[in-house]
């Protein structure tokens, strides 16, 4: 059902790309992103990790960022994200350009007629910047999976993904066949108050950490996202899948593939392993199920880390790509290089607020990624600021 929906609409008209892919910035030789995981710290609080997000919104959309996402977890006390559609609204009324979106949504955990009327609600706020990046995965454990869903039967949820997005994208376009239960049901605001189409909504993208997504976006002609930053020993491998599974589209005519990076930058290579090595506690404690607030770089240097953590930690900092501002920039060029990505988005889970922004700041001067501004005016600025 949902590849004839795509083929239809191939024959209505012109792919439209323009709302996928971006432009690179100074010297970058593809667009930058950022991955936005709503940190929160030992001694901090969610309202301050909330605000810091909008800082960092703001600093993204100036220097040159193409897109900013957040992604859904839940029951872990070092991330603030459970909400994606929330924050987005917030991070939507501090910018005016940068695109905002989900990195992602995990479909299993909602009825796909919630997630059409959040993420409608959300285009309608901030028209035209707004991306919804769906996942099969819970984003937690198997407990909260559980709370979460109201049933035990968590399997049943990702096997069902694909009719789960069929059943979405419906209710996104408006278009389900006459006969259908859902032929009157509408998704508001939607296609029914004036939105039509693939330009009328915000673009689908699929994300995964393994092969599934990457056939089905594939198949789709859907825009991809691969979770690098946590799956990296996989990334080519998946990449390859997706565009040899590639089947054009009305969203794209070729394929389109983002993969997230964990990259940090300081000023000197000791300050960037220790800000860096607060993340790898940060995991050692989630794998043992003790997780907590994001450690101090104080706590991460000053921990016993046994064999097995110690494994963890290494294997975590060889996977982040940290350093100097220059170290950063050779680290993801050759990522780049090697994977294919038609776009990297970077994500810093460190402590600090300010030593992640400084980081992100850092790699735009690395690329050359000037203040670009926000112009005043501009016609994709969110609803609240235009008023």
């Amino acid at each position: 059902m949902l590849r004839r929906a795509y083929r239809r609409r191939r024959q209505e008209g012109p792919p439209v790309s323009d709302a996928i892919r971006g432009a690179a910035s100074g010297t970058a030789s593809v667009p930058l992103s950022v991955l936005d995981l709503v940190t929160v710290g030992s001694g901090s609080t969610a309202t301050r990790a909330l605000a810091a997000a909008a800082r960092t919104a703001r600093a993204a959309e100036r220097r040159g960022y193409h897109r900013l996402w957040v992604a859904e977890h839940h029951s872990m006390p070092g991330v603030a994200s459970t909400s994606p559609a929330v924050i987005l609204a917030h991070l939507a009324a501090h910018t005016r350009r940068i695109r905002l979106g989900s990195g992602g949504v995990m479909l299993p955990n909602h009825a796909p007629l919630v997630i059409a009327e959040q993420f409608g609600t959300l285009e309608a706020m901030a028209p035209g910047r707004i991306d919804l990046g769906l996942g099969r995965a819970p984003g937690t454990d198997g407990a909260t999976a559980a709370a979460l869903r109201r049933t035990d039967h968590l399997n049943e949820g990702a096997d069902e993904f694909p009719q789960q997005l069929a059943e979405l994208v419906r209710f996104l376009d408006g278009d389900f066949p006459d006969g259908h239960p859902y032929s009157r049901i509408h998704a508001v605001p939607g296609p029914v108050q004036g939105a039509a189409g693939p330009g009328g909504r915000p673009p689908v993208w699929l994300l995964g950490s393994s092969g599934f997504s990457a056939r089905l976006a594939g198949a789709l002609g859907l825009p991809f996202a691969f979770a690098h930053h946590f799956s990296g020993r996989h990334t080519v491998e998946a990449l390859d899948l997706y565009r040899a599974s590639f089947r054009p589209s009305a969203v794209l005519s070729e394929p389109y593939a983002l993969i997230s990076v964990s990259a940090f930058a300081a000023d000197d290579e000791r300050e960037a392993r220790r800000q860096t090595l607060t993340g790898a506690l940060s995991m050692v404690r989630l794998r043992m199920g003790r997780p907590g607030l994001l450690p101090t770089p104080e706590e991460a240097e000053s921990y016993a880390y046994g064999p097995v953590e110690q494994d963890v930690v290494d294997d975590w900092m060889a996977r982040v790509v940290h350093g100097t501002s220059d170290e950063v920039r050779l680290g993801l060029d050759e990522l780049r290089k090697r994977t294919g990505a038609d776009e990297l988005m970077i994500t810093a889970h460190v402590h600090s607020d300010e030593a992640r922004l400084r980081s992100y700041e850092l790699i735009a001067d690395a690329y050359g990624m000037g203040d670009t501004g926000s112009p005043a005016g501009s016609s994709s600025g969110s609803g609240a600021q235009d008023s």
